[in-house]
């Protein structure tokens, strides 16, 4: 159904501030910010948090102070959460070219022009898309109306800035104390390894004694992980904890239990590394195979989403200019065919960024072609998902996935194979990737900038600032994490890079572990026909590590508290939305200040290790001891951060 009736918070008519330097200013630097904390939470968790909230309540509060409008809100929030979410499609894959062994060590350029072609692109396809999925579409954009009744209230002073800076401050602190390279006070988590007794199994006729055990963990002591488990939901964390299960508690055991001869000899406080390296180099692989099944699974679940997208591109692009002058000031596009002019000049560095990954002008040729392609379908595809469930569970990483085996094959077929090969079909994956990712939230933006009355050329001119800036310096953040964690680390596993890596280094260079990933494969079609709830995120929990998943339960389960005590009170509709929104608003907090402050302690050891000439760098502050105990406190603060004051805040 058409949004013919509807009528925007600013009248069309207002010819109010709204592309103001203030509010660019603003924009950028908080893409910049929230950029780094979602680039440490993407690659630490496998899960990225939309900064459309926490950045509209900074731009609030900020811009309040310059006596600031809500338009001018909004192109900071739109130009903020742009430069966020090129990140989020950055972080799925640039680390592949790491952990593939493509890059020797991190390429700065490279990595920037895979940023800036792919987030460019990306806000140039969606703006083709704006009218179509934005006002004609009748979709719910659940996510764009949150924000907007958010920006609503702070215009009669309930900003809630005070929620995400004071959320923000405390998890920064608990960082510090709890990091390497602060006090080292803080334990993150307690690990046991249960050894099982010895059982008598008879096999092919022979009888033999099996042993094994089971690594016991406890959650991570992470605000952060916690606080994105509070914001996804129960159901969400607990599908994604179940992967955990199945596999930390299920595989890993029955590896090492019907393998007696890898345990042999290993000492008792070796079991622990043991059953780390069973995960990382079999549960991974057959992790991965999972991952395939339920991504291209994903893709057939969207088949009338997909062909719906590509009717309205060609509608849209059939229908000639969007921003002809006739329209009113709350429809104007960028014109629509300076649009499409400048998604062919974007071509030609793309081709040359092919060609220098490839060695090969037929091979660079047609991933350009391919990408163009793929590039406006999945940009369609992520913004009629945004539009149905929200970008935050916008699934790019399966259209990324599907981007990479088609230009592998093509590459195989064209004999571009080896180092040239897998540097192509990665660098493929990295620009659809940033397009999609940039695409999903551009059109959530566009769905908040519709409902509040802002312009949307104006919008679209900020999402391009935003863009340029993230894509020019998120890359040497992501330098500087790779060199203080090591991607692909258990620090920062980079789960999305790594099947990325291992699908793209399996199909190229034929390296890939075949019989665990075919059964991986296999386990994805079992849980598609039981009907699984997202097996994707099931594949997830078993490709991350426990702590990590088992934080994120953990931050499901408080959600779910907060909702009973609603529940149990029979709290009224707008008691439910003050308490969801304050829980949103301090959970997004948690996430940016510990995010924020990992990243400033990375920048902290690299300078620790310039200045020592050394590998491991001082304590830079004295060290008080490693208590697990003092790991315990997190449970209280975060139930009085994430249950009480929402609660509390819910009655006033």
């Amino acid at each position: 159904m058409a949004d013919h009736q509807f009528k925007p918070y600013v009248p069309a008519s207002s010819s109010m501030a709204e592309l103001t330097f203030k509010a660019v200013f603003l924009g950028v630097v908080m893409a910049v910010v929230l950029g780094a904390a979602n680039a440490y939470l993407g690659m630490k968790v496998g899960l990225t948090v939309a900064a459309t909230f926490p950045a509209a309540v900074v731009a609030m509060a900020a811009l309040r102070v310059f006596k600031g409008n809500i338009l001018e809100e909004n192109i900071a929030r739109t130009t903020a959460s742009v430069g966020e979410s090129l990140v989020a499609g950055a972080i799925f894959t640039i680390p592949a070219f790491i952990i593939s062994g493509a890059w020797d060590e991190f390429n700065l350029r490279d990595a920037t022009a895979i940023m800036l072609i792919g987030g460019v692109l990306g806000v140039l396809f969606v703006i083709i898309l704006r009218r179509a999925l934005v006002v004609e579409a009748d979709l719910p954009f659940p996510e764009s109306v949150a924000a907007s009744e958010i920006v609503k209230a702070g215009q009669k002073g309930q900003t809630g800035a005070g929620l995400v800076f004071g959320a923000m401050g405390i998890a920064a602190v608990w960082e510090l104390f709890k990091n390497d390279a602060g006090i080292h006070f803080i334990k993150d988590k307690a690990q046991h390894f249960v050894h099982f007794s010895k059982s008598a199994i008879e096999v092919v006729g022979n009888k033999m004694e099996y042993a094994g055990g089971m690594l016991l963990s406890t959650p991570e002591a992470s605000p952060m992980v916690m606080g994105v488990g509070f914001i996804v939901g129960l159901r969400i964390s607990a599908i994604l904890f179940a992967g955990a299960v199945a596999g930390w508690l299920v595989l890993v055991p029955l590896a090492l239990f019907l393998n007696p001869g890898v345990s042999a000899g290993v000492a008792d406080d070796g079991f622990i590394a043991l059953a780390v390296d069973v995960w990382f180099r079999q549960i991974r692989p057959l992790a991965v195979g999972t991952m395939i099944v339920s991504a291209f699974y994903t893709l057939y679940t969207l088949r009338d989403s997909l062909i719906s997208g590509i009717t309205k591109v060609y509608a849209a692009v059939k229908g000639g200019d969007a921003g002809a002058p006739a329209l009113e000031r709350t429809e104007q596009d960028l014109n629509l065919r300076w649009i499409m002019v400048a998604i062919g000049v974007m071509a030609i560095p793309m081709f040359l960024l092919y060609r220098y990954f490839a060695a090969s002008t037929p091979g660079a040729l047609v991933l350009t072609v391919v990408m163009l392609i793929l590039g406006i379908l999945f940009a369609a595809v992520a913004g009629y998902l945004v539009g149905l469930v929200g970008n935050s569970n916008n699934p790019i990483s399966g259209l990324t996935l599907s981007a990479l085996v088609i230009s592998a094959v093509l590459m195989v077929l064209m004999g571009v194979t080896g180092v040239h090969g897998l540097a192509a079909v990665l660098g493929v994956s990295g620009v659809v990737c940033c397009a999609a990712g940039v695409a999903g939230d551009m059109m959530q933006d566009f769905k908040v900038g519709h409902i509040l009355g802002g312009t949307p050329w104006k919008m679209q001119i900020g999402e391009l600032i935003g863009v340029v800036a993230a894509a020019l310096a998120m890359p040497v953040l992501l330098m500087v994490l790779d060199q203080a964690y090591s991607i692909g680390s258990a620090e920062l596993p980079a789960p999305q890079a790594g099947l990325m890596a291992l699908m793209g280094k399996g199909i190229v260079g034929g390296e890939m572990a075949w019989p665990l990933v075919i059964v991986g494969m296999f386990l994805g079609v079992a849980l598609i026909l039981i009907k699984a709830p997202a097996p994707m995120l099931i594949a997830v929990g078993m490709y991350l590590p426990f702590p990590t998943t088992s934080a994120v339960f953990v931050g499901g389960v408080f959600r779910a508290i907060m909702d009973w005590f609603l529940g149990r009170r029979d709290a009224s509709e707008e008691e439910k939305t003050k308490a969801e929104n304050s829980g949103v608003l301090v959970a997004s907090g948690l996430i940016a200040g510990q995010s924020l402050m990992a990243v400033l302690l990375a920048f902290i050891v690299l300078y620790e290790q310039a200045k020592l000439g050394m590998a491991e760098t001082e304590h830079l502050l004295p060290t008080l001891g490693n208590s697990f105990g003092a790991g315990l406190l997190v449970y209280p603060l975060l139930l009085i951060l994430l249950v009480w004051l929402p609660l509390h805040r819910s009655r006033t």
